[in-house]
């Protein structure tokens, strides 16, 4: 058999035939295995949730007890049978808990790879090359003109900003999973102490890394009334929606920053009103995407969620055989 056998399309999305289950389905499935916790992977409602235990909790923990009937978390590493299939998880190196599938059966090797990035991460567990015969590969920011600078650097903009700026409040847009916490972690990592006011919104998935050894230090609640001048030279995150809603004007003299891989397009930073864009990505860029492809040694690639077309020319051009997923429901939320 070829490890293209291993996988095909149905109305619910990506599904694994020899196990039984589908992988992110986009519609409730029978039984769901579940990369990582963002929405645009994760929905409730399937019958089963197999995912890390990490993700586990996240899903239970924004969609409720009730989301799903039955629910099983899977070590990294930890091989599961699942009908005539072997399952096993690795680090994506996206957020915590999120994990490439890596799915064995009569020697054949298919990886489907969720969202990952292959740079170190504070936050979460780095991302494991996987080598295997199918390769299914995101390509969020899959063109060449997409090249992530260090996380280092952004966070030095950032804490230069406080400098030159003392008395102006800044509330940077954070997406609740995953970005926020990154951009915690490398703040404390890059020795800033200081208490960090946080949008209530983000409240309970922080408190869910602190559970998980991600120190966060001192957070506030930047939505409980109190004095506004405690705002002043300090560092607010907030949900991106929050920070255009009635709750944003109350901060003084605020200067407006965003978190995300998009930050490099300079049509979304002005679309945003963005004073301050730091390009921090949870994703890989392109350079990545291209390495981590060929050391996968994979014969066959399947792209989706993004720039298909333009990682699937350049596959072409290695000797790669590539194909287009199109997989309907799979957004930018994580960005």
């Amino acid at each position: 058999m070829n490890a293209t056998d291993l996988l095909t399309l149905t109305d619910e999305g990506l599904y694994c035939p020899q196990g039984g289950f589908h992988i992110d389905p986009h519609l409730p499935a029978e039984r769901a295995v579940v990369t990582h916790g963002h929405a645009d992977h994760c929905r409730g409602g399937s019958k089963a949730l197999l995912a890390t235990h990490e993700t586990v909790e996240i899903a239970l923990t924004r969609y409720g007890e009730e989301a799903f009937e039955t629910t099983q978390g899977l070590a990294y590493g930890e091989v599961l049978r699942v009908g005539d299939v072997d399952v096993t998880f690795f680090p994506a190196g996206h957020v915590l808990g999120s994990a490439q599938v890596l799915i064995e059966h009569k020697g054949r090797r298919a990886v489907v790879s969720g969202d990952y990035k292959c740079r170190p991460d504070q936050s979460c567990a780095d991302f494991e090359l996987v080598p295997c015969d199918l390769f299914v590969t995101e390509a969020t920011f899959g063109l060449p003109v997409f090249r992530h600078p260090d996380a280092r650097v952004e966070i030095d903009k950032l804490l230069a900003s406080l400098k030159l700026f003392p008395h102006r409040s800044h509330v940077v847009g954070v997406y609740a999973l995953g970005k926020a916490q990154r951009l915690i972690a490398e703040l404390r990592a890059a020795g800033y102490d200081e208490p960090i006011h946080i949008h209530g919104a983000l409240r309970r998935l922080c408190e869910l890394y602190e559970r998980h050894g991600i120190a966060m230090g001192t957070l506030d609640d930047a939505t409980a009334k109190g004095d506004k001048d405690r705002f002043r030279g300090g560092i607010t995150l907030a949900p991106p929606s929050a920070m255009a809603d009635r709750w944003s004007r109350r901060l003084p003299d605020a200067l407006t920053s965003m978190a995300s891989g998009w930050m490099s397009v300079r049509q979304r930073v002005k679309q945003r009103n963005v004073e301050l864009p730091l390009i921090l990505s949870d994703h890989a860029d392109w350079d990545e995407l291209c390495e981590t492809i060929v050391a996968t040694g994979a014969e066959d690639v399947w792209v989706t969620h993004g720039r298909e077309d333009a990682l699937c020319h350049w596959c072409g051009t290695q000797g790669i055989r590539a194909q287009p997923l199109s997989i309907a429901g799979l957004g930018e939320e994580d960005e």
